[in-house]
């Protein structure tokens, strides 16, 4: 009979068998991976699924989209993100907080919105509970400019919109990244977009996924004939 895998076991195999080849190289994210302990942000009726290659349900299925993505997506987003630690990051979506986390212990500063005030509370406290002091999570729509109108180094969008508003292009600073998954299923691809200078954006969209809606971004008009 063959023991039970201890977490360490299941978050190594995590790391090694579903992130790694996904072209998650960076060893600084891997580590952080191994560090930064996943099963701590998820609800407790799911722990024992925290390493599984899957979104799971962050609330009792009664609000559709409400998910945690998977680990691969999670990982190779902040990879492709190069964060570096002075910077300032916007997060869309808190979620579980753990993206959150994530990019906290990559950046100087993090402004967590989330639209749910069940998840944004309960992000924030296990944040806090974990140790983690530079991530605000801020009970808020998203899809809202922000009344200051800050600019951020990084813009994370942890779900998926139609298109990019350009009211988050404009909060980036020049040189500033902003990662969203973009599309309509069956097909979505991550764009990462770089402002190159007050008005020039450049994109690349280097590989498929697929992710829930964030509430309250524009759709595309659909005319029946």
């Amino acid at each position: 009979m063959n023991p039970t895998p201890t977490l360490e076991r299941l978050r190594f195999n995590m790391i090694e068998q579903q992130i790694r080849p996904w072209d998650v190289l960076d060893n600084d994210i891997l580590e952080l991976l191994a560090q930064i302990h996943r099963e701590d942000y998820v609800p407790e009726a799911h722990r024992t699924l925290s390493f599984f290659d899957m979104e799971l349900p962050l609330l009792d299925g009664s609000v559709p989209g409400e998910i945690m993505l998977s680990p691969k997506v999670e990982a190779r987003t902040l990879q492709d993100l190069h964060i570096k630690k002075h910077e300032t990051v916007l997060e869309i979506g808190t979620g579980s907080g753990f993206m959150a986390a994530l990019l906290g212990a990559r950046a100087a500063q993090v402004l967590s919105l989330e639209i749910n005030p069940v998840l944004a509370a309960r992000a924030a406290e296990t944040l806090h509970r974990n140790g983690v002091t530079n991530v605000e999570v801020r009970h808020a729509d998203g899809s809202v400019p922000l009344p200051s109108g800050p600019s951020f180094d990084v813009i994370v969008l942890s779900g998926s919109v139609a298109r990019i508003p350009q009211n988050l292009l404009g909060s980036l600073k020049v040189g500033g990244r902003l990662s969203a998954i973009v599309g309509e299923e069956p097909m979505m691809r991550a764009h990462f977009v770089t402002r190159t200078s007050e008005s020039k954006w450049d994109t690349i969209q280097p590989w498929d996924t697929m992710a829930p809606r964030l509430l309250n971004f524009p759709e595309p008009s659909r005319f029946a004939f």
